[in-house]
């Protein structure tokens, strides 16, 4: 590991930024994300938009809210240090590679849930927890080591064993986006099949060869209950090019263009009817929003946000649109416009109005974006202005 993420990642407690308790001197202050000197308070839509573009300020971010969430809660959560190994490996050649750190972490919370009672196992998120594990340590093999690692064998073997019958993978159905069906689940466990290096193509295992087939024909067969869920099942069908007909690929991206708004960016709210996220534990809260229209019963004018807008441009430029669409550019110009001064994109979460850890992937994807459209410069470059 390079001196740089030494410093980025194992000794951020000891930096001082915009993210520490120098931002919010009253102890009384709600935070984010804490541990000992990490200390990133709440997002919030009244912060202020920076002038200038900052990769620094972002990565930081990033960095010290899966170092943060890691060493504080000790668990792998979808919403952040899940996302922080699922998606930064991608980002090596802008941002050096991810912490090891991170990933010894996956590698025993791997061997831990091994251990635990299979009947524990199947419940609640746990299936799909183990698939960002297997995703997080493919993602890694592809990105950082370039070659399959035993560690992502058995973490493959052992996420396949988890399957439930009708191909999909267990998940909490209350958390919205990321813990909200077993659909999103299955579009994580494929996306860990599809980053491993060679372990599709060198698959002999009968029984496993089965739980990929199963997993495909689920993914074929099951409508998504609303278009977020269209939108990743697309993001899916970029690594499987023989899941969906190029008819119905290009539908499917018609869909996420009429969603855009008029600003160029993209709301995650427009995306789904309150009662379809999951099973509608969260429509009392979004119908309350001053946003949601309850007489004409839909959404009347959200704001964009980072995490759909990034989503969105990161999923249209893998299945193809081309970077100079006026509608991507028109995308880019939005994140370009609306990173706030912590480092961070706003995304209002779906959930509760406390914590917003939306905005964790409300980062990571933008990021992804401006990469995927050749507007992202390297750390090293941002940091020498």
């Amino acid at each position: 590991m390079s001196n740089f993420k030494i410093v980025s990642f194992a000794v951020l407690t000891l930096v001082s930024s915009s993210l520490t308790m120098a931002q919010t001197p009253e102890k009384s202050k709600k935070l984010q994300y804490h541990y000992e000197n990490i200390a990133i308070p709440q997002a919030s839509a009244d912060e202020p938009i920076r002038q200038e573009f900052s990769l620094e300020l972002a990565e930081r971010y990033l960095e010290q809210g899966a170092l943060a969430w890691t060493k504080q809660r000790k668990c792998v959560s979808c919403h952040t240090n899940g996302l922080y190994l699922f998606s930064r490996p991608a980002l090596s050649g802008e941002l050096g590679p991810p912490s090891s750190e991170s990933r010894n972490f996956f590698v025993k919370e791997l061997r831990k849930l091994k251990t635990m009672d299979r009947e524990k196992l199947l419940k609640g998120i746990r299936p799909t927890q183990v698939a960002y594990i297997a995703a997080g340590l493919a993602e890694w093999d592809r990105h950082v080591s370039k070659a399959l690692s035993p560690q992502t064998d058995e973490a493959l073997r052992f996420m396949l064993s988890l399957q439930a019958k009708d191909g999909s993978w267990g998940n909490a159905d209350c958390w919205p986006p990321f813990e909200s069906s077993n659909f999103q689940g299955a579009t994580v466990a494929a996306r860990a099949l599809s980053s491993a290096p060679g372990w599709l193509d060198g698959l002999k295992d009968e029984t496993l060869q089965s739980g990929v087939e199963r997993l495909k024909a689920y993914l074929q067969n099951t409508e998504p209950a609303h278009d977020y869920g269209r939108l990743i099942f697309l993001w899916t069908a970029a690594r499987y090019p023989d899941l969906i007909s190029d008819e119905k690929k290009q539908a499917l991206i018609e869909i996420v263009m009429q969603h855009q708004r008029p600003d160029g960016g993209w709301s995650i709210r427009t995306f789904a009817a309150p009662e379809a996220w999951g099973r509608g534990n969260r429509a009392k809260k979004l119908r309350e929003e001053a946003e949601f229209d309850k007489t004409a019963n839909a959404w009347k004018n959200p704001a964009s946000d980072g995490h759909q807008t990034g989503l969105a441009i990161l999923v249209l430029r893998e299945n193809g649109v081309p970077a100079n669409d006026p509608r991507i550019q028109k995308g880019i110009k939005w994140l370009l416009k609306n990173q706030r001064e912590s480092g961070r994109w706003w995304t209002r979460s779906l959930n509760t109005d406390r914590w917003h850890f939306i905005t964790y992937s409300g980062t990571f994807y933008p990021l992804q974006a401006l990469k995927q459209c050749n507007v992202l410069p390297t750390l090293k470059q941002t940091t020498a202005r």
